[in-house]
Formats: C-alpha cells, sequence, structure tokens
C-alpha cells in the first residue's frame, strides 16, 4: 500500500441485523453516528460511473462498510447513511450485510442536500440521542473514536472537529490555548472568514470526522443545501466550537481518483 496522509421515499427507515454491543461508559452521553454517503463521487471517476462513492472498494471492503463497522466498534448503537448517487445500490448493500448497530437511511434520491443540508433532512430521524457523531464515507483512519468521543464530552463543547497539522489549501483557524474555533483561511488565494486573529494562531485541516451535540444541529437553517462547513462558520460566537487534534494517527482521503490511486499503489 502506498503512503497516505500519516426503502424508498423520504426519511425511510432500514432495520438491519442487530446486536447491540457497547462500549461506552455507562455515564457516557447518547449518541449516533451519521455517515455521508450520498456524494455522486466526480472526484473518483470513472469508478463511480456504475456504482456510488460508498460502494467503492478499499483494500477488499467497500468504503461504507470500513466506516459503518469503525463507529460499531466504537459503541454507535444507532448509524445514519444519507443515500443520493445509486441509492438503491447501498440499501441493497446494507440489507446484506449484518452490523452490530442499527441501520437508518436518509433517502436523498430526490435532491442532494450537501452535509449541513443532509443532516438537516435526517432530523426525524435522530430519535432520542443528545450526540451525533458525523463521518464522511471516503475518510479512512485509525483516529480512536472512542477517545475523540470521551474528550467531545469531558469539554461540554457544542462541537469537536477532528484537524491535522497536514498540507492544504483551506485551514480552520482555532485560538491555541483552548483550540476554540475562529474563523477560516484559504491559504491558496489569502481569504478570510469568521474572525481574523490579531495575534497568535493555529491552522488545522478538517479531518471529515466530527461531532455535534443535537441542539446544535437543529439550529441548522431549514434550507434545500447547505454545505456544515459554512454553518460552523456562522456558528462560532454562538456556540462552543472545539478541534481535536490527531496527528499521530493514519488518514487518508480517498474520494478523489488520484489520490486512491496513488494510496493503494
Amino acid at each position: 500500500m502506498g503512503r497516505c496522509n500519516d426503502l424508498m421515499g423520504k426519511n425511510t427507515k432500514f432495520l438491519g441485523y442487530f446486536l447491540y454491543i457497547c462500549t461506552m461508559n455507562i455515564n457516557r452521553e447518547k449518541i449516533i453516528g451519521f455517515v455521508f454517503a450520498a456524494g455522486l463521487g466526480t472526484r473518483l471517476y470513472p469508478l463511480t460511473a456504475d456504482r456510488p462513492k460508498a460502494l467503492v472498494k478499499y483494500e477488499g471492503v467497500p468504503l461504507l462498510e470500513r466506516v459503518v463497522r469503525r463507529l460499531a466498534d466504537a459503541g454507535v448503537e444507532r448509524v445514519i447513511v444519507n443515500v443520493h448517487h445509486f441509492p438503491d445500490q447501498i440499501i441493497d448493500f446494507l440489507r446484506s450485510r449484518r452490523f452490530n448497530t442499527e441501520i437508518v437511511v436518509s433517502d436523498e434520491r430526490a435532491y442532494l442536500r450537501d452535509t449541513a443540508g443532509g443532516l438537516k433532512f435526517a432530523t426525524p430521524l435522530l430519535g432520542d440521542c443528545q450526540h451525533v457523531l458525523i463521518h464522511n464515507v471516503d475518510i479512512v483512519s485509525t483516529l480512536d473514536l472512542d477517545a475523540m468521543m470521551e474528550a467531545h464530552f469531558r469539554s461540554g463543547a457544542d462541537a469537536t472537529l477532528a484537524v491535522r497539522s497536514r498540507k492544504t489549501s483551506r485551514y480552520f483557524v482555532f485560538e491555541p490555548e483552548t483550540m476554540r474555533l475562529q474563523g477560516w483561511h484559504n491559504v491558496a488565494t489569502d481569504e478570510w472568514r469568521g474572525d481574523r486573529p490579531d495575534g497568535i494562531f493555529l491552522e488545522r485541516a478538517f479531518s471529515g470526522i466530527h461531532i455535534m451535540r443535537r441542539e446544535m444541529l437543529e439550529t441548522i437553517p431549514s434550507v434545500e443545501k447547505s454545505s456544515v462547513t459554512d454553518f460552523y462558520l456562522s456558528a462560532v460566537h454562538n456556540f462552543e466550537i472545539v478541534g481535536y487534534e490527531h496527528d499521530s494517527d493514519m488518514w487518508c482521503d480517498v474520494g478523489k481518483y488520484e489520490e486512491y490511486r496513488n494510496v493503494l499503489s
């Protein structure tokens, strides 16, 4: 393996095979998972010409299966998977597998709603959860999800974003002492959003894994399409959003064809 950067109908419920194996501490607040699997997969073409990105395989295992099993292994008892591109393939796949968690499908086949829009659309499926652990389907990592959840609960933050020191063009900007989110910086264009710090600040790349308190999620605007990055930046003054650094973990974004090939070469 190459090196990588160290059904049918609105909000339909699909109950797979359940075997609740809970590794959470007894006092842990209730958390569910959400996997972004609805994307068109245009960056992975031609692999996505006849299948959704979520079913592209990494080391012989579909990306969606890898993520759902990691969430289940971390003690997440319920996972929402949103679908749009080749939705029936994903639903059939989920039916064909046994996961140690409950699977619920949020069906966006009528309209792709982007990340924040997808979360808002799935609000009726949240049940009695207090937090949502959100994971991009094209992220492969060894990040300890259980440790991240514990850090989120201990901090009392409204949202916790997994971040790394890696080269990219777009960074979240944090206050160093508290790791509280301040804004966003595009270093290629020098565009700033949110608060531009006067003093010392940290720029960290988002890892595509985050935890959001339900009360915060429910304030996402009710629009058809919206980005979770835009939502976080609009919420920095009203909610406590913190970064969770995990530089020692393996991490790969395999959502681009060239990067996918490089990782597997």
